[in-house]
């Protein structure tokens, strides 16, 4: 199992209509590392302590679900791995699960909150056919419950059971 690639970008390149095509990117979003701040998500990121983003700061996608050739600046994914399985699951399988992520400076936990969707930008930026062909395997949208440095290269990945929610 491994970290292919790790993006923390501080540009929204997605706006407005498919049909326009992308903003440029910022040099430096591919990142050998990332920090990760529990419940805000990746420090540099768009994302990162957003209100409206808590619940999804940090996506996930399978490298295994990606036509050759496509990565993270296509995908706008944050963390893209190969070969995460549990038995017969998949990343995709792990709505409701934490994935714990750990790539030697100890495990970063990701609360599986819900699928990471494709759109329409999909076919623009991988190439036509690629949003129909990601539904369901678009990865997942996470909450980091863990403080902590993920690296690109090889990773231990744990599964455990999400907490129950607490009591009111």
């Amino acid at each position: 199992m491994e970290i292919v690639e790790l993006l923390a970008s501080p540009a929204h390149r997605f706006e407005g209509r498919p049909a326009d095509g992308p903003a440029p990117a910022p040099d430096g979003e591919l990142v050998p590392e990332i920090r990760v701040r529990a419940g805000l998500g990746i420090v540099g990121d768009r994302y990162f302590n957003h209100a409206a983003h808590r619940d999804a700061a940090i996506t996930v996608i399978a490298r295994e679900s990606l036509p050759d050739g496509a990565g993270l600046a296509q995908a706008r994914r944050n963390i893209l791995v190969a070969g995460l399985r549990f038995g017969e699951k998949t990343l995709d399988d792990l709505v409701g699960a934490v994935l714990a992520l750990d790539s030697g400076d100890g495990p970063v936990r990701l609360a599986v909150r819900r699928a990471a969707n494709p759109c329409a930008w999909m076919d623009v930026s991988i190439g036509p056919g690629a949003w129909k062909a990601l539904r369901g395997r678009g990865g997942v949208r996470c909450v980091p419950l863990d403080d902590g440095i993920l690296r690109v290269g090889p990773i231990r990945a744990t599964l455990e059971d999400l907490p129950p929610a607490p009591q009111r």
